[in-house]
């Protein structure tokens, strides 16, 4: 387009006015002002736009032309700002965040019912899978959040903190109790116990693999889980001892349904948090995190 908005807008205003000094006074500008431009665009599209009579102006058949796109053009604008201003007033937006099941049962899903009370118009959309194709998912700017142990190497990745969590063993009092009496009280359970860890596949079960690597820990019989639920209930149900994370199976050890077994070398803490591209850095992202800061819920 080679000429400048305003003297479309001029135009445009002219020829729904019908008259240059009605046009001046809802435009603010002079007549003498309006005159001019309305010349300079006549000059430059090499038509007569308007024609001059006593009681104003009328358009021509190539003004009439010209009109009906710029209306078209300038309500489309118009529709556009509202909306921009309904999106504002009411914080309309869509969050697509990516998680597993795991952590979204036991740390999303208690945190986004405070949010929607809040921001009751912006669409959530929930990705459930493995961590890295959150992560992958993150980088390709498909999704906005990912909720997931901080990764060792997270570029281009931001990462903000939501809570530590700690890998433990746990397994019914009868469990070990048996365990015991069968294979006597000093026995080593990573020898002679059923060992319940996540699949291969899982990044938890790789952080717990590098542990066992790093403690010369080789367990002897081993039963592979896809998710922390199912564990968490075959450990309950005494099948085994499972790797599970403390914080999610608090109330059966509070119970003493479960029994956290002592390590000689602790795991080490692992950070959850909400990983996101900087790239992509939305309003509804900006409205969560503040939502979750607001209730204590980010890690300082």
């Amino acid at each position: 387009m080679d000429h400048n908005l305003s003297q479309y807008k001029i135009f445009y205003e002219v020829a729904k006015a019908g008259n240059i000094s009605r046009a001046a006074k809802e435009l603010y500008i002079s007549q003498p002002a309006i005159s001019k431009s309305i010349s300079k665009l006549e000059d430059s599209l090499e038509v007569t736009l308007f024609t001059r009579n006593s009681r104003g102006v009328q358009l021509t058949e190539e003004g009439k032309l010209l009109y009906n796109h710029t209306k078209a053009a300038f309500e489309e604008l118009n529709r556009g700002e509202l909306e921009l201003k309904r999106v504002k007033d009411f914080n309309i937006g869509h969050l697509k965040i990516g998680v597993s099941n795991t952590l979204c049962k036991y740390i999303l899903l208690p945190y986004l019912k405070g949010f929607i009370e809040k921001y009751p118009h912006i669409k959530i959309s929930i990705e459930s899978q493995s961590t890295s194709h959150t992560i992958t998912m993150l980088e390709q700017q498909r999704i906005d959040l990912g909720l997931i142990a901080e990764p060792s190497n997270r570029r281009p990745l931001l990462f903000q903190p939501v809570m530590d969590v700690q890998d433990i063993f746990v397994a019914t009092r009868s469990y070990l109790d048996n365990l015991y009496l069968r294979e006597g009280p000093d026995t080593d359970f990573f020898q002679t116990g059923n060992i319940l860890l996540l699949d291969k596949n899982n990044m938890t079960r790789k952080y717990i693999d590098e542990y066992m690597k790093e403690n010369q820990i080789v367990p002897n019989q081993l039963l592979e889980v896809t998710t922390m639920d199912l564990l968490i209930e075959f450990a309950k149900i005494g099948l085994g001892i499972g790797c599970v994370i403390k914080e999610f199976v608090q109330e059966e050890l509070d119970r003493g349904d479960l029994v956290e077994i002592p390590m000689e070398t602790a795991i080490k803490k692992r950070t959850v948090g909400f990983a996101y591209n900087p790239n992509g850095l939305s309003t509804a992202m900006e409205n969560f995190f503040d939502a979750m800061r607001g209730a204590g819920s980010l890690l300082k």
